[in-house]
């Protein structure tokens, strides 16, 4: 089955309501899917957490599999600092892990983002 996160801007209430609602269907004994989601506050932040740059490197990263921090700053022909940087952020935010020989990895199968626009 394929690890998947669903990317995108979700307020807190509506974050809220999708968790109590798995929590009543759980108490039910109905059989509740697991979702991973990365949900951000607003547009803004999204973007600028995940920069066109971040996301060549996710793409590169889940291309090529898992690689040393300086093997991945040349793949992407980057400065090495710059690279270090971002992927110390989507570690962060959980969008690439460790391996057990510390080279950093994409480990989900699919990286969803969805935006919706207000009416």
């Amino acid at each position: 089955m394929a690890k998947e996160i669903h990317i995108g801007v979700g307020d807190p209430a509506s974050t809220a309501k999708g968790f109590i609602d798995a929590w009543r269907c759980a108490e039910h004994g109905e059989k509740v899917k697991a979702e991973h989601r990365l949900d951000f506050e607003n547009l803004e932040t999204l973007l600028r957490t995940l920069t066109r740059g971040r996301w060549v490197l996710l793409k590169t990263l889940r291309t090529n599999g898992p690689m040393s921090v300086r093997a991945l700053a040349s793949a992407l022909g980057r400065d090495y600092k710059n690279v270090h940087a971002d992927v110390k952020r989507l570690e962060h935010i959980g969008l690439i892990g460790r391996t057990q020989d510390d080279k950093v990895e994409v480990p989900w199968d699919i990286v969803e983002a969805r935006l919706s626009i207000a009416a």
